[in-house]
């Protein structure tokens, strides 16, 4: 065992003197090597970055919520013309399926409306997220309050004029001034602050961050609007109990909406139940498929690193046949030449990896600041990237490695003369 160590030691100190005594030609193979593990670190940290930040956004919600409206989350077999032609759902089978679903946690009516402008006193703030929802959604998404309050069951159903609003319109609009019970004006009316949520931050955000919407009574805009205004989507979101058989439970759904909406039993359903674990899969599809995206892509980048540290090695071992023939001459076996030859080519690349992931890691950090993102370099891609430059070094410095071991030492030692 002593007689191994001692082996790797001496391959490794050779290894490392042939590195600093080329300089230029270590310089020119790290490139290569550099650029290919920079350019699938970058991707699988980005890619992993961004599967991170929609998990957390989605983490507060149950995965066997649905939203039942007249699109589809994931692709559909139904073509666009015939998904046109579908009704919003209405107020009315929201009162309906509330009462008459069973095995019913919580069920919610949200309808998605453009940006809004708000204004307090002189100030004005724009494309704000406006959230015009039911009472029941705070029990269903699970929102956070810094001050304050959500809207109960009588202000939701009377539509009466109060909001909740996020940290940053706070911030713009009252600075360290108490917001609560202040008015603030949109859609041309005021309307009471009666809630102020907790700081989600943009970067922790999938869509507008709560810091910068405004939630407000869905009756309000239902009495402002019509319910079958082209500019407004409307959505019934359901929560269903805890352990629930999902399938009965969407039947039930299904055939509820199906009697009430008079449709008969040849007739396709003119509505989609979109289920959130089937939103997270589809999710999770697209996160593996740009993954795989990432490793085809950034996989050339390596084989020309591999090649050129290969063509380096070739190189080295022809530069150094004399010296590889001297010590032969003076006892060195085979296998100490090989691992001579096979640690400057892992050390080659294992540096070079380093420098990628370093050139990763500060990429990483400067959008971070710019794009107001967290990116996030994991210790697994870091593992994963000096593996597979250790991986190149090892494969691309086999074949030089092998070739310098089986020279004969008297043809090496006359070749150098």
């Amino acid at each position: 065992m002593i007689v191994y160590l001692r082996l790797l030691g001496e391959s490794f100190s050779f290894a490392m003197n042939a590195l600093r005594n080329n300089k230029l030609r270590t310089l020119l193979s790290l490139l290569g090597v550099t650029i290919g593990i920079f350019s699938i670190i970058a991707v699988l940290a980005a890619v992993d970055s961004l599967d991170r930040k929609i998990t957390k956004d989605l983490s507060s919600l149950d995965k066997n919520t649905i939203y039942l409206f007249k699109d589809s989350f994931a692709p559909t077999d139904v073509p666009s013309w015939k998904r046109d032609q579908f009704p919003n759902v209405k107020y009315e089978e929201y009162l309906y399926l509330k009462g008459a679903m069973s095995n019913l946690d919580e069920m919610a009516y949200q309808i998605f409306t453009k940006p809004e402008t708000l204004k307090y006193e002189s100030k004005t703030m724009s494309s704000i997220n406006v959230v015009p929802v039911s009472y029941e959604f705070i029990d269903i998404q699970g929102l956070e309050f810094q001050e304050g309050r959500f809207y109960n069951e009588s202000e939701s159903n009377a539509g009466t004029q109060v909001v909740v609003i996020g940290d940053e319109i706070a911030k713009n609009f009252f600075g360290g001034t108490d917001p609560i019970g202040k008015g603030i004006r949109m859609y041309g009316q005021r309307f009471t602050v009666i809630g102020v949520l907790k700081k989600q931050g943009s970067a922790e955000s999938m869509g507008p961050s709560n810091d910068v919407s405004a939630f407000i009574p869905v009756n309000f805009l239902r009495r402002l609007y019509s319910e079958n205004n082209k500019m407004l989507t409307n959505v019934i979101i359901v929560k269903p109990v805890k352990g629930v058989d999902m399938d009965a439970f969407k039947a039930e759904l299904t055939q509820k909406l199906r009697n009430f909406r008079g449709l008969k039993a040849g007739d396709d359903d003119n509505f989609f139940i979109n289920v959130f674990s089937g939103l997270t899969n589809f999710i999770d599809g697209i996160i593996s498929q740009m993954n795989m995206a990432g490793w085809v892509i950034s996989i050339f980048s390596l084989l020309v690193g591999g090649f050129g540290v290969a063509n380096i090695m070739f190189v080295s071992v022809k530069e150094r046949t004399n010296l590889i023939g001297i010590q032969k001459s003076l006892g060195a076996k085979n296998k100490f030449i090989l691992f001579q030859f096979l640690f400057e080519a892992v050390i080659l690349c294992v540096i070079g990896g380093i420098i990628g992931m370093l050139m990763v890691w500060f990429l990483l950090l400067v959008l971070t600041k710019v794009l107001e993102f967290e990116f996030v370099l994991g210790f697994g891609n870091i593992v994963l990237g000096a593996g597979l430059a250790a991986g190149i070094g090892l494969i691309s410095g086999l074949l030089p490695a092998i070739s310098a071991s089986r020279l004969d030492p008297v043809e090496a030692i006359r070749s150098g003369i």
